[in-house]
């Protein structure tokens, strides 16, 4: 069962073994994807990142700020002064 076009939003940039490629591209990749890579790459859409499926290097760059969630911007980490 391949990605679905509602899966992959219009904001997030997809490169493929570092090109950038268009939604149908992802979506004919995915045809040959288990369920298990399908429900990755859907968490990685999300979050964004690097990873390798069936060979290809996929990196996501999602455009939303992340979110914490009370719906605020990430501080990021902490540094307590020692």
């Amino acid at each position: 069962m391949p990605l679905t076009p509602q899966s992959i939003r219009k904001t997030v940039s997809i490169y493929v073994n570092g090109e950038l490629v268009e939604k149908q591209t992802v979506l004919d990749l995915s045809n040959d994807w288990s369920e298990s890579q399908i429900n990755f790459f859907k968490k990685m859409i999300k979050q964004g990142g690097s990873f390798k499926i069936n060979g290809n290097s996929f990196e996501i760059k999602p455009a939303e700020p992340l979110l914490t969630s009370k719906g605020e911007k990430d501080q990021g980490i902490i540094v307590y002064p020692e």
